[in-house]
């Protein structure tokens, strides 16, 4: 993850629309080469002989006439500067490397040795690639990524459907008390397959750069309060431990987002996370929601006033069956506000009945 994490941060400092970036595709367009390190730190000067010493600003321009020699550049660890032009790389002949080409064979045991950003523009093959650590990633053309990237927001438009349509059976059989756990798992599993695709795509976006704007509202509007619905259901249905051990719900959420396409499959194994037991006949017990989610959906509630009433009632259906003088005497509840809620749980428990028989 951590490795993840860390070549995002290179794809945002290379994407499309930076300076570096357009430095780059003119040397590619060029088809002279290049070899550029980016970091400055006592491991990487200490491999750097020879060159020429200019600390200037970088500038597109600059990067292309400076890549027409045949040594390497250095850039500062912001790539704002260059540091240094036509050097030569002197990185440990014993590191292992899998590259036939010299300047790739250079940047790879380069990146090994220093753990900095490697970048090598291929003379023939009109390939960047981008080394750091044990890691090699290969720049794809812009139309290429755009096309990936409207193929899964076609397939999360799919999936998010899907959701909706599970989210909706889930809120009826809530309002009739019918929820097993099966449901809960069947609607966090859909969910989590929309998070993963949303993942893929905030990576096609960051590679884009500038390109990726009209990508990036769309998804935007695909996945609307989705996370924010999900940490409510899973508060709703988490398991209370008898220790301190139980799991905070944002946490739970990332973790599970973070499972294997296997792991997420089995439903057995997120009612295991939730804390209700992995075995099969754990998913036909009937479970009840505390109410956080539907709570959540009638206009004007404020969130502490939500947690009252769950601490008080404990389960939607307690809260439901509550009368406006049970409700009135919550924290935070007045006369007004006691009937408001009883009249949004109607207004809720019939629409999403009527919307379940129109799905």
């Amino acid at each position: 993850m951590e490795k993840d994490l860390q070549l995002l941060e290179i794809l945002k400092l290379i994407a499309p629309g930076t300076l570096l970036r357009e430095g780059l595709e003119n040397v590619l367009r060029a088809k002279t080469g290049g070899l550029i390190v980016v970091g400055d730190s006592e491991e990487v000067l200490g491999i750097v002989d020879g060159g020429f010493n200019l600390n200037a600003d970088l500038t597109p321009a600059r990067l292309y006439e400076l890549a027409k020699m045949d040594g390497a550049m250095v850039l500062n660890s912001s790539a704002d500067r260059i540091l240094c032009a036509n050097a030569q790389l002197i990185p440990d002949p014993t590191i292992p490397s899998e590259e036939t080409g010299t300047r790739h064979r250079t940047a790879e045991r380069v990146a090994k040795q220093t753990g900095s950003l490697v970048i090598a523009i291929s003379q023939r093959r009109d390939i960047i690639s981008l080394y750091l650590g044990n890691q090699k990633h290969v720049l794809e053309d812009i139309r290429v990524i755009l096309s990936k990237a409207n193929q899964a927001l076609q397939t999360l438009e799919r999936y998010r459907n899907v959701l909706d349509q599970a989210l909706t059976n889930l809120s009826s059989l809530e309002f009739e008390d019918l929820v097993t756990i099966s449901d809960v798992a069947t609607v966090i599993q859909r969910a989590e397959m929309v998070l993963k695709i949303e993942r893929e795509i905030r990576r096609y976006i960051i590679e884009l750069g500038t390109e990726g704007r009209l990508i990036n509202m769309q998804l935007q509007e695909l996945i609307a309060d989705i996370k924010d619905e999900i940490i409510l259901l899973i508060r709703d249905y988490l398991a209370s431990a008898s220790d301190d051990t139980e799991k905070d719900p944002e946490t739970l959420l990332y973790d599970l987002t973070n499972w294997s396409s296997d792991e997420m499959l089995s439903l057995n194994t997120i009612s295991k996370a939730l804390g209700h037991g992995g075995s099969m006949n754990t998913l036909d017990l009937m479970v009840s929601p505390r109410g956080y989610r539907i709570l959540k959906k009638i206009p004007r509630l404020p969130m502490p006033v939500i947690e009252n009433l769950v601490d008080r009632f404990t389960t939607l259906m307690n809260i439901i069956a509550a009368s406006p003088d049970e409700l009135d005497d919550v924290d935070g509840i007045g006369e007004v506000r006691a009937q408001a809620i009883k009249d949004g749980l109607r207004r809720l428990r019939d629409q999403v009945l009527l919307d379940r028989h129109i799905i």
